[in-house]
């Protein structure tokens, strides 16, 4: 999942640059909603082997 939000970033920063802002903002809106999907996963996942190991 990491993977697909460094993917939109870069279409984003790319977009930006050559002038297309609909899709440069749409592009950074949704590698965000999937990076902190990302990070809200990765917390519980941590979470989840400390519980684990008690």
């Amino acid at each position: 999942m990491l993977y697909y939000a460094l993917v939109f970033l870069v279409v984003a920063l790319i977009a930006g640059v050559l002038g297309f802002g609909g899709i440069a903002g749409a592009s950074a809106s949704i590698a965000q909603v999937l990076f902190f999907i990302f990070l809200v996963l990765f917390v519980v996942s941590i979470v989840m082997r400390l519980m684990r190991r008690v």
